[in-house]
Formats: structure tokens, C-alpha cells, sequence
């Protein structure tokens, strides 16, 4: 029986590979969005104890596994939780009726998912709902959209840089020296287009920079330093990781609680989930709950480019272990 030659393999291979990387793609991007809802989200609760009671026994009743109640003294208590990140938002119980304390900043999507759970709650008992944003998001994207876009050109050019320090065949020092200051660069100008320009960020400019640089170089470092220890295919496995399963599982278009699990919890332990969670923070937090993200970031790109240094100290090593090729004069034969 005749075997296929190399071609044919080779067409078989590109014929069933597009279908199943499709198919991937379309998986991975479509089935997270399709399943948002809440999931144990954090919600503040102020007011009478029996009051707050009834108001956990009701939202559980209409909503069940939704919300994860946090109970506060009062509506001063309530906001200060929602400026420190605790909660996405808070319902205050008041004589005149319930107040929906908001956080469009955190999460537009959310923000909007809890006035109407509140304003679907009052409106049995006929009870007017006041809604107040503590956190709002900035006039320039109230829908949080530029925020959201920004995720992937970070990752795009994480990729790219790592991608050229590999085919610029540099290593070891220099290579991390470029890692580094290409992603400081990519951070100072992403900062100048969406705080300076756009006006989509609204904290400090120069942490929003180093977000933003620290972003990029989560995912170059790890891409060059891959690549360094098993070739360049380490760029494709790199580049399918953050690209296929961090920027749709990042949450950054709603909340990662918003995501079926564990997918929200995988996402922000990947650069583009990490990224845009420390990026509000800083933005519109004050830095509240960023230690978290900065710290998975900072893994990132540490071991990046520690994996950059050892692949180019075990080169020569392995180069050693090799057996010189010999050359023989051909002898005469008399």
C-alpha cells in the first residue's frame, strides 16, 4: 500500500487544523458570553437588621446564588466599601425607601444589573428606588467600551515584542533590557492616548503608565522567555494562551463573578484579566484592590524573563555537550 507523501500529509494536516482552531476561537470567546450572569456577587446591604434580613431572604428568593450579601452598619459604611473594591455595589434601606448605591467604574454591566434588580424588588411594594453612582465612570466612556478595547492591543503587543526579541536573536541581559524598555514605552504612549487624549482613564498618569507597560511586559516577557527554553514554538503557545482563553476569560467587559466558573477565576490569573482589574483599580480606585493583580502581573513578567536569562546561560551548554563534528582528509589509495 502506498504511503501519502509529505504534501498530502501536510494538506490534511491544514484541512483539519482551520476547523478545530475555529472552533476554539468560537468556544472560547461565544460560550463566556453566552453564560454571564451573577454569580456570588459582592452586594453591600445597610439598614435595620430586620429590614436587611427581609431584603437577603427576598434578593435570594428572585435571585438565587446571585449576590453574596455584605451586611454594613450604615450607608457611610456601604460606600466606603464600594470605593475599596469589596463590593460592586450596595443597597441602602431607608424610611423613605431603598437606595441603590452603584460603582459604573467597577463595571458598567453590573451597575446596571443591580439598579434593575432593586428597582424590580421596590416595585412590589410600590416604594420609589434612588439610585446613586459612588464610583461613576468617566463622561468620555460611560460604557466603560475604551477600557474593555484596551485589552488586546496590550496583548498584541506583548506579543509582538516578544516575538521580536526572539527573531532579533538577542538573549540573556540585552534581551531583557529590550523586554523591559519597549514595554515601558508601549505604556507611556498607551497612557498619553487613553488618559491624555481620550480621557477614558482619570487617576495617576504615571501609574496608569506603568500598569499599562506592566501589562506588556507580562506578556513579552513570557513569550521571549517560552521561546528561549523550547524555540519558537513557545511564541505560539503564548500567543494561543493569552489570546484564546485570557482576553475572553478577563472580564474586562463586565466582571469576572459575571463568568461561568471557574473561568472568571483563570482569567485573572492571566495577563489580560490581571491587567485590566489592576488598571481600574488605579484609575478610578485609587489603587484599592491592587495588590492582587500587580502581584500575578509581576510573576509574569519576572518569570519571563528569568526564563529569558536561563535559556540563553544554557545555551552554551548545551552547545558543549555536542561532539564536534571531525573532517577527514580523504587518503589515497595506492
Amino acid at each position: 500500500m502506498a504511503q501519502p507523501s509529505p504534501g498530502a500529509r501536510r494538506l490534511a494536516v491544514a484541512v483539519v487544523l482551520a476547523p478545530l482552531l475555529a472552533a476554539l476561537a468560537l468556544w472560547a470567546f461565544a460560550w463566556p458570553a453566552a453564560r454571564t450572569a451573577p454569580r456570588d456577587l459582592p452586594l453591600g446591604v445597610a439598614g435595620p437588621a430586620s429590614a436587611a434580613s427581609a431584603l437577603e431572604r427576598q434578593l435570594a428568593g428572585r435571585h438565587p446564588g446571585a449576590f453574596e450579601i455584605h451586611r454594613y452598619d450604615d450607608e457611610a459604611a456601604a460606600r466606603a466599601a464600594i470605593e475599596d473594591r469589596t463590593v460592586y455595589g450596595a443597597v441602602v434601606l431607608t424610611p423613605e425607601g431603598p437606595e441603590a448605591l452603584t460603582a459604573s467604574a467597577a463595571s458598567p454591566v453590573v451597575a446596571q444589573l443591580l439598579q434593575q434588580a432593586v428597582t424590580e424588588q421596590a416595585a412590589a411594594t410600590g416604594a420609589r428606588v434612588r439610585t446613586v453612582d459612588v464610583v461613576a465612570a468617566p463622561a468620555s466612556d460611560p460604557r466603560g467600551a475604551a477600557l474593555t478595547a484596551s485589552v488586546l492591543p496590550l496583548v498584541m503587543a506583548g506579543l509582538v515584542t516578544g516575538a521580536a526579541v526572539t527573531f532579533l536573536g538577542l538573549g540573556g541581559v540585552r534581551a531583557a533590557l529590550a523586554l523591559s524598555g519597549a514595554s515601558a514605552l508601549v505604556g507611556l504612549a498607551a497612557a498619553g492616548i487613553a488618559d491624555s487624549w481620550l480621557g477614558v482613564l482619570t487617576g495617576d498618569w504615571w501609574a496608569e503608565a506603568g500598569v499599562l507597560g506592566l501589562s506588556t511586559l507580562a506578556v513579552a516577557a513570557a513569550a521571549a522567555g517560552l521561546s528561549s527554553l523550547v524555540g519558537r514554538a513557545g511564541l505560539g503557545v503564548v500567543g494561543a494562551l493569552v489570546m484564546l482563553v485570557g482576553n475572553p476569560f478577563s472580564g474586562a467587559a463586565s466582571a469576572p463573578r459575571m463568568l461561568p466558573e471557574p473561568v472568571g477565576a483563570i482569567g485573572q490569573w492571566l495577563p489580560p484579566g490581571a491587567g485590566a482589574s489592576l488598571l481600574r483599580s488605579v484609575a478610578f480606585f485609587d489603587g484599592a484592590a491592587a495588590v492582587g493583580p500587580a502581584l500575578t502581573l509581576t510573576w509574569w513578567a519576572v518569570l519571563g524573563l528569568g526564563a529569558v536569562l536561563l535559556g540563553d546561560a544554557l545555551g552554551p551548554r548545551t552547545a558543549s555537550t555536542e561532539s564536534p563534528t571531525e573532517t577527514r582528509e580523504p587518503v589515497a589509495v595506492s
